[in-house]
Formats: C-alpha cells, structure tokens, sequence
C-alpha cells in the first residue's frame, strides 16, 4: 500500500443532521471518528455532484463494497451521465476475497480482521489498481446483527484512494436498523468522496 499523504482538504459535514461534523483523515493522521443515528435513505444529490466533478475532470472512479454489498455503486450509478465517470466494483463480502480480488494483505486480515481502517485503505487501493480508476473508494464494517471480529455493529471504515498515493478515511461508529447502518454507510462514502473532490477552500492545506 502506498504512503499516504495529508489529504487537500477536509470532507463536508454528512448527510444526516445527528452526525458529529469531524473531518477526513489520511492514513498517518489519528483516528477521527463520527458517531450518527442513520438518516436511512441514500441522497441522489450528492452523487450527482460527485459525477459531475469526476466527469468534468475526465477521472473516474470504482469501489470495493463489503457490508454495504453494492449499494455505493448503485448510488454513484443512479445519476444520469454515470457511465462517463464510474468505471465499476468488487463486492469482496467475504474476506477471503478481500485478499485475492484486492490485495488486502494476508497478515493484515489475520492480525486485525476485515473490519479496520488499513483494511479500507487496502481495499481503495486495489480497486484503484485493478480498475484503473483514478479514485477507489472502499468500505468495510459490520452492518448487524452480530459483532465481527470483536468490533461491535455500528462500526464502519471507509477510504478514498487517490492519485499521488494519496489515502483518505472516515471512521464511523453508526447506531440503528441493519438496513439504516448500510444505508448511512453509502451517503457517508460518497460524501466522503464528494469531500476529496471539493474540499472547503478556506480549510485547504497550503
């Protein structure tokens, strides 16, 4: 995986209005994590916006789905004028794929299980690299109704990976229904991605 750099700037506040408004973090950084009560419904604007960016740079982007099982590239897809900026995905729902479709490292997954942060930036990073995309953006986490790999439900990691070896993360701890934490999960990835695209230019690093 490469060395991740400090991300150009920080990721808009999310969808639902309970969330904890924390910045994204490159992979170096600490943990900033957001807790929310689920807002239950992707937001097509959003994903509008993101291929509209995309499309009007000429990049693209793919994505690597765990809990959420194909449900972020449905949103990023739903917008018309998709098929010039999403290139496609991989649904690595059980870990071993994660490994072989992927490239997540083996001892990685042993030691920290599929549910971590290092876990999504590898997952990005795959998806990049397999796709040839210009961004991978990955999520991982447990949906419920039972705990994975002794991390409760609730918990989600996301990542962007970006040209430059650029890694960006979003670490939630969700609350709610299975179907509402996977829902959460997709309008945060693609705010998450939204947030990498066009950061707030007052809080862009030098």
């Amino acid at each position: 995986m490469t060395a991740p750099v400090t991300p150009p700037g920080a990721v808009p506040d999310a969808a639902s209005a309970r969330s904890a408004a924390e910045p994204a973090r490159s992979a170096a950084e600490p943990a900033a994590t957001r807790s929310s009560a689920p807002s239950g419904t992707a937001e097509p604007a959003p994903a509008a916006r993101v291929i509209t960016l995309l499309a009007g740079r000429g990049e693209t982007v793919a994505v690597a789905e765990s809990l959420t099982a194909g449900l972020i590239g449905a949103a990023l897809t739903t917008p018309p004028g998709a098929s010039a900026a999403f290139t496609g995905g991989v649904l690595s729902y059980a870990t071993e794929l994660k490994r072989r479709l992927l490239g997540v490292p083996s001892d990685l997954l042993e030691r920290e299980g599929a549910v971590h942060p290092e876990v999504a930036a590898a997952m990005a990073a795959g998806v990049r690299e397999l796709t040839g995309a210009t961004y991978g953006l990955a999520a991982t986490g447990v949906a419920g109704p039972d705990p994975q790999d002794g991390k409760p439900v609730g918990t989600v990691h996301l990542a962007v990976s970006g040209p430059a070896g650029r890694v960006w993360l979003r670490d939630l701890h969700l609350s709610g229904t299975r179907e509402e934490i996977r829902r959460c999960t997709v309008n945060e990835a693609v705010d998450l991605l939204r947030g990498v695209l066009e950061p707030i230019p007052e809080e862009q690093s030098g």
